[in-house]
């Protein structure tokens, strides 16, 4: 990354399990922060057998293994790991406006009582109900925020917080533990922001499978299920849900033209 210090200010951790079609942009997107701190970004290589460890170390990034395989393990090694003072949780198939480390990082500085300050994250493409879903779902977290002052949900593709006041992730609650249960425990610990504004833009490829699919087996039997089973029980009862990946070539260049940086960022980034 071109902004790196050894103690900077945000350390952007991303898990990464086989996503040699989707790291490259990512990190582009971080390359073009207008953001004029120091920050870190940390690939966590968990157990990839493609070329995504060596293009994320050829774009600057740093590099940590986690052999545990689950994205809580892999969140888990990465946070660890950082250096910088607010740690800030994405994903490998995401891509980010240029202000949006700075809009964080004015947040922060704004309210020096904030623990945390999180955002939405919306696709770029796929079908409609994808589309609208993440616009009512953050629109609706963002209306309980202002009226009790604490967000329901964040997502774990777009939420920074203090590094000191994170005290591990869930481990046994591979669904929703990046989530809900780093939600619950930052709440403890102080005020947690939701920042509408300031959005990244995730790939569809999960949507792929259909409505009913994301809704029944994604969405209620792995997430909300496995979470809350996982809670009671403490333990991993329900693992979680199998990782998508592209198997034609075509398809997959296709979905990655729509998330290139240069073109995102040519439109606006609109929703």
């Amino acid at each position: 990354m071109k902004k790196t210090s050894a103690t900077p200010r945000f350390s952007v951790v991303i898990p990464c399990y086989n996503e040699e079609h989707y790291i490259g942009d990512t990190l582009a997107s971080l390359q073009q922060q207008v953001f004029d701190g120091t920050f870190e970004v940390i690939v966590v290589n968990n157990n990839c057998s493609d070329g995504s460890a060596k293009i994320a170390k050829e774009l600057g990034a740093r590099i940590v293994y986690e052999k545990r395989a689950g994205v809580c393990w892999a969140r888990q090694a990465g946070t660890a790991a950082a250096r910088g003072e607010i740690v800030i949780s994405t994903d490998a198939d995401t891509i980010f406006t240029p202000q949006w480390l700075q809009t964080i990082d004015e947040t922060f500085k704004q309210h020096s009582d904030y623990v945390a300050v999180a955002g939405p994250c919306t696709y770029r493409s796929g079908p409609w109900w994808g589309r609208t879903y993440p616009k009512l779902l953050f629109r609706a977290v963002d209306g309980y925020c202002r009226l009790f002052g604490r967000p329901f949900y964040i997502t774990a593709t777009n939420i920074a917080f203090k590094k000191s006041f994170w005290q591990g992730y869930d481990v046994n609650t591979p669904q929703g533990g990046d989530e809900l249960s780093l939600l619950r425990q930052l709440r403890k610990q102080g005020k947690v922001a939701f920042v509408r504004s300031n959005p990244v833009y995730t790939s569809a490829r999960r949507l792929k499978r259909g409505l009913l699919y994301n809704l029944f087996v994604t969405l209620i039997f792995y997430y909300l299920c496995g979470y809350y089973l996982d809670r009671i029980f403490r333990r991993t009862i329900i693992g979680p849900a199998p990782a998508y990946r592209f198997s034609d070539d075509e398809e997959t260049k296709t979905e990655n033209a729509r998330l290139q940086p240069s073109v995102l960022l040519g439109n606006k980034l609109n929703d």
